[in-house]
């Protein structure tokens, strides 16, 4: 199963959402290695949230 990003839900980080739901990602990691673009998105945050709708009247 793929993920697509454009389909991240409101309030989600893209990434997070891809490398969360998309297996294929991290299958070339060993079973006790670290995905080096998680942990830097770890420590340095989220640099993009998808935004919730507004509901403003």
């Amino acid at each position: 199963m793929t993920v697509d990003a454009q389909k991240t839900p409101p309030g989600q980080c893209p990434q997070c959402w891809q490398h969360a739901y998309d297996k294929s990602i991290h299958r070339k990691l060993g079973p006790r290695e670290d995905c080096p673009e998680c942990v830097d998105h770890m420590v340095n945050g989220h640099p993009h949230i998808v935004p919730k709708p507004s509901r403003w009247w």
